[in-house]
């Protein structure tokens, strides 16, 4: 199949998955991962843009009229309809503060994420595409396209690099306040059970990815530190790994966290009124992009949802909502 203008700048997964109706999401999966999907006659990932006029070959995919009947059945009420507090909307542009514990879209395991949600919430909307992604178990802001024109836009400025955004982070340690940049190479890699990790490597290890972390105090105490943490490459889990490979990780991380640490602030001993902490403390607190129209610089913040800021206030006093 050829890849239509519409269609450009779309994530392979989402393409394939609105063009073979009635095939199972889990199948489509499958297929993508094994190799059998081919653009321009190359292997890709899920996660690979289509753009206009890519060749796209996947194996034969047929299903009966029942079968494919039963699946759309099984798929129609599989997204509920959902808005999300909007930080920012026009005719291009849709920002909104997503909550912990909320995908960005569905796949890998999880039936539906915002952009389902939000597409089902607004069956009128022509387009409506993710622009950038944040980790399930991050809040904060999260920017959507509501043009194709405005989707490339953007996303060739997270490319270039000239966006900025800027997360909050709550990390388990006094954070040293001469250690300010982290410039260390990232790679991924697989446990056996099929689950994504990132690790630090060495500068001249050739699947280094360079990364580059910038991290600014805001507020701290003997046993925690409240950063504002400003990523100069968008790296899978660049700052849980960043932080975390300079012993003070972000407290709640289930992946590269102080899990004992973790279990015990899901049930703080301070008696009644204590707060525990049940998600992980990382929130994107602040974006910066030119407004794919008209050029105007947009600076964006959210802030922290009411568990975490409750959570910093009793571990570091004299912290504020932000």
């Amino acid at each position: 199949m050829t890849v239509d203008e519409e269609s450009a700048g779309q994530r392979l997964d989402n393409f394939l998955l609105r063009q073979l109706k009635g095939v199972p999401k889990t199948h489509v999966y499958r297929i993508i991962r094994s190799g059998e999907v081919r653009i321009n006659k190359g292997r890709a990932s899920a996660d690979t843009r289509v753009e206009t006029g890519d060749q796209v070959r996947v194996p034969p995919v047929r299903l009966s009229e029942r079968a494919v009947e039963k699946a759309e059945a099984m798929a129609a009420p599989h997204a509920p309809a959902r808005e999300f507090p909007v930080l920012f909307e026009d005719e291009a542009v849709l920002a909104v503060d997503k909550p912990a514990g909320t995908a960005v879209h569905g796949g890998s395991g999880v039936s539906f994420g915002v952009i389902e949600q939000l597409r089902m919430a607004r069956p009128q909307a022509r387009f409506l595409e993710l622009v950038h992604r944040l980790d399930r178990e991050t809040s904060g802001i999260l920017l959507l396209a509501k043009k194709r024109s405005a989707l490339k836009a953007l996303q060739d400025q997270f490319r270039e690099r000239e966006t900025g955004k800027t997360y909050l982070a709550l990390v388990a340690g006094a954070w040293p306040l001469n250690k300010k940049v982290l410039d260390k190479p990232l790679h991924k890699y697989l446990l056996d059970d099929g689950e994504r990790r990132v690790k630090v490597v060495a500068r001249d290890d050739p699947d280094g990815m360079k990364s580059v972390t910038l991290v600014k105090v805001r507020n701290r105490s003997e046993r925690y530190s409240l950063l504002e943490v400003t990523i100069k490459t968008g790296r899978t889990h660049q700052i849980r790994v960043h932080l975390a490979s300079e012993g003070l990780p972000i407290v709640g991380d289930d992946k590269y966290g102080d899990f004992e640490l973790n279990k015990a602030l899901q049930k703080p001993a301070g008696g009644e009124g204590a707060v525990p902490l049940r998600r992980m403390f990382l929130h994107a607190w602040r974006l910066q992009f030119n407004h794919p129209a008209t050029g105007e610089r947009i600076e964006l913040t959210c802030p922290l949802p009411p568990e975490l800021a409750r959570f910093a206030g009793q571990v570091l006093p004299d912290t504020e909502p932000s």
